[in-house]
């Protein structure tokens, strides 16, 4: 089974992805129901794309969930890629299980000339692949704080970016790009900052 990559639109835009569903994702699901409103998976955006005006594109999620999460790729079972120069892991979804990430692994090696940028809130996976290995240098791990307003600056092991949300309380700290990834790039460059800020949609 092969790995449908999407293309990007709003603030995403000309940045290619790969998506899995969190509408399937355990994890995904316990964090959305979660009883702490504080919690930024309770007013996962996503989810609720997916359930409304992007219905169509679960199908796809779904098929990238399994083929990632179920056994290891074969090489041509790979995506081939554009030529975008930055690729996101998760604009929607998020890591299911070893297997999920060593895929992403393989397609971050066979693509060395490309950057890409894995955001997960699962330290418990990049934990346990890593450990006290190092990862690939054009591989950016972006924590994804799920405590809204509750800014980390200090960043997990093995990361290389804290991606906070905030409300009206920190609008000072707000350094999110926003309008255009592409053209902001903080959170698939290391040389510039490293907590990034955004406002809650």
């Amino acid at each position: 089974m092969k790995i449908q990559m999407s293309e990007m639109t709003g603030k995403l835009k000309n940045i290619q992805a790969i998506n899995t569903n969190p509408l399937s994702n355990d994890w995904c699901i316990a964090m959305s129901n979660s009883p702490n409103k504080n919690i930024i998976c309770t007013e996962c955006y996503s989810c609720s794309m997916l359930k409304a005006y992007r219905r169509n594109c679960v199908p796809a999620f779904e098929r990238n969930s399994i083929a990632l999460s179920v056994a290891e790729l074969k090489d041509d079972e790979l995506p081939k890629l554009k030529a975008n120069d930055i690729i996101r892991i998760h604009a929607h979804g998020e890591l299911i299980n070893d297997i999920h990430l060593t895929n992403v692994l393989k397609l971050v090696n066979k693509y060395k000339n490309k950057t890409f940028s894995l955001y997960t809130k699962r330290k418990d996976i990049i934990e346990n692949k890593f450990g006290n290995t190092s990862k690939p240098e054009n591989l950016i791990l972006v924590y994804s704080n799920p405590t809204i307003d509750t800014p980390l600056v200090n960043m997990p092991k093995h990361f290389d970016k804290v991606f906070n949300v905030c409300r009206a309380t920190n609008l000072d700290k707000i350094n999110c790009g926003a309008l255009s990834c592409n053209t902001c790039r903080k959170c698939y460059d290391k040389s510039k900052e490293n907590i990034i800020y955004e406002m809650i949609k």
